[in-house]
């Protein structure tokens, strides 16, 4: 799937309140989320907050499935100032900055515990002041997942099996790396299209974290799921600097304190759920495999060389030593 990005969009209105007409901020958050995952619900909960903490001076209306626009234009419009927030993926963020290309290496994360601690860490001001430079501001971070594999033909227990199979991808290439590098046939299809092309048969699979997997239905066209975590990201809520800059310091507290705790319940929520999801998926036919994700790993090494195009090496050598600290 498309990662996860929810947008705002400022606009200044009158609201009356008791004591008459006072200006107000009043935001649109869009995203392109199922309304069952998460992603939407924090969002629900992050509008709620920031109304309630302001009593009722920011307001925000929330527009699901991607009514807003697409990520990548999105994004570019949040840097230049014309839409105010969004919650682009790492991967969105590596255009603007090298170093958020880097969170997507395959299989460089053991865990979530693992992945958080770099994320919420040492890779903080190594990384956010290249979004400074773009003219962004980060908030928090959200959440996303580690992303597995599904396809139709026949269970994933080891490398090989993977080889020949067509897997659609998002148009990024950490996972459409990881992917060649395992021998698969990878195809880019909008994310709106993807059922209809795997009931058609267009690809035999799909990789997605298990939230997206369950909450969208993908297991109505795919019998087998294969957990080979091959690469983790996470949504990042980031605003504009022009926009941020409009904001009293009261509002920049509120929002960005809110925008953290939305984002720590989604990462809760979507983790706690996997198990129960997993079982779920089960219960709904597909068959599901859990394969050793060292053998996967031993066969990165292009995917790695491919990286360095676009995360570049030394950067990739600095995000590996944060890694590694963390074991």
């Amino acid at each position: 799937m498309k990662r996860l990005l929810i947008v705002l969009v400022l606009s200044v209105v009158l609201i009356p309140f008791a004591s008459g007409q006072v200006m107000a901020l009043e935001m649109k958050l869009g995203h392109f989320a199922a309304d069952a995952h998460p992603g939407n619900l924090a969002s629900k909960m992050f509008a709620e907050a920031v109304e309630k903490r302001t009593n009722g001076e920011i307001k925000v209306t929330i527009y699901p499935n991607n009514a807003l626009g697409a990520p990548p234009e999105v994004l570019e419009q949040n840097i230049l100032g014309a839409v105010d927030m969004s919650l682009p993926t790492q991967g969105q963020l590596g255009k603007y900055s090298k170093k958020f290309n880097c969170v997507m290496l395959p299989f460089v994360f053991n865990d979530y515990a693992q992945a958080d601690k770099v994320l919420d860490g040492k890779f903080l001001p190594w990384a956010t002041p290249d979004l400074d430079k773009a003219g962004l501001v980060f908030l928090s971070n959200w959440e996303w997942g580690f992303r597995n594999l599904t396809n139709s033909k026949h269970p994933v227990n080891k490398p090989a099996d993977v080889k020949g199979l067509k897997i659609r991808t998002p148009p990024e290439l950490p996972t459409q790396a990881a992917m060649e590098a395992l021998g698969a046939i990878v195809a880019t299809i909008n994310f709106n299209e993807l059922q209809m092309a795997l009931k058609q048969g267009v690809v035999d699979g799909q990789e997605n974290p298990i939230a997206v997997i369950y909450s969208n239905k993908i297991y109505e066209t795919q019998k087998y799921l294969a957990i080979t975590g091959h690469n983790y990201n996470s949504m990042v809520h980031v605003i504009s600097k022009k926009v941020w800059d409009k904001l009293t310091p009261a509002q920049q507290k509120i929002v960005k304190e809110e925008s953290k705790r939305a984002g720590d319940w989604m990462r809760k929520t979507c983790r706690d759920a996997e198990a129960k999801q997993i079982s779920e998926l089960k219960g709904f036919g597909m068959e599901v495999t859990t394969p050793n994700k060292a053998e996967f790993k031993k066969l990165m090494g292009p995917a790695y060389d491919r990286m360095k195009a676009i995360a570049g090496e030394e950067n990739i050598a600095a995000f590996i030593k944060m890694v590694d600290a963390v074991k």
